[in-house]
């Protein structure tokens, strides 16, 4: 399968919709609990300053994405923001990382300087190690920072890069 990742259009926001919710589902990556509806959904997409999806370039079948956007105002209005969400069938495959140098390069390209996230959950393994491998340093961590679909708290830990 040969995967591309470029800028969502119209026609994929019902698949984008359907694994963004997969993963807020899951109860164990996203902080948001509500799903997203086709209305409420367009909106969030629209939203953001990027939106980029992987696909399946001879299917054309969105496999995942990722939402780009200031992580805060004003001074600190340089440093951008990043989620990921991978359909379950298509983990992996290494989609989570050609989405986070998409992101990265996009960051760049829309003037931010910094990418910042501020709660990956410790368990998330797969992210952590992605995380590192790509350069992010790791800001320490936050006890109990995390709400856990089953009601437990976990340690997150925020991490940045120098774009």
């Amino acid at each position: 399968m040969k995967t591309a990742v470029r800028a969502y259009e119209e026609k994929d926001i019902p698949e984008m919709i359907r694994i963004w919710n997969e993963v807020v589902e899951e109860g164990i990556a996203f902080p948001q609990v509500e799903l997203l509806t086709v209305h409420t959904g367009s909106q969030f997409f629209a939203s953001q300053t990027y939106n980029g999806v992987a696909v399946d370039e001879k299917a054309d079948r969105v496999l995942g994405l990722y939402i780009l956007h200031p992580n805060n105002v004003g001074r600190c209005g340089h440093i951008c923001n990043a989620s990921y969400a991978v359909s379950s069938e298509s983990r992996g495959l290494h989609i989570g990382e050609q989405l986070v140098a998409d992101s990265l390069e996009q960051g760049r390209k829309y003037g931010f300087r910094v990418m910042q996230f501020n709660a990956v959950v410790a368990s998330n393994i797969h992210a952590r190690h992605l995380y590192e491998r790509l350069g992010f340093v790791s800001l320490g961590t936050i006890p109990g920072g995390f709400r856990m679909k089953d009601g437990h708290y976990e340690t997150i830990c925020p991490y940045y890069y120098e774009l």
